[in-house]
């Protein structure tokens, strides 16, 4: 998600702002409940998928938003 950040950076962030670190682990967490829909490793109705992903683009942009806040 942070291609091209330094991990340093991002383990920072994750062990100091309990925000980063809750929204990290839940980007993280449904982006493998995705996959494994995806895959049909995990058997989800449609609805259920797509209200995942949505949530899991919201998580990112208040991350990204967040990491950006945090850095400057």
């Amino acid at each position: 998600m942070f291609e091209g950040q330094p991990q340093a950076e991002l383990d920072k962030l994750i062990n100091d702002n309990r925000e980063f670190k809750q929204l990290y682990q839940r980007h993280k967490e449904l982006d493998k409940k995705v996959l494994d829909a995806e895959l049909g490793v995990l058997p989800i109705d449609d609805t259920t998928l797509s209200q995942m992903k949505r949530e899991k683009l919201a998580a990112k942009d208040r991350l990204t938003r967040l990491y950006d806040t945090l850095q400057h």
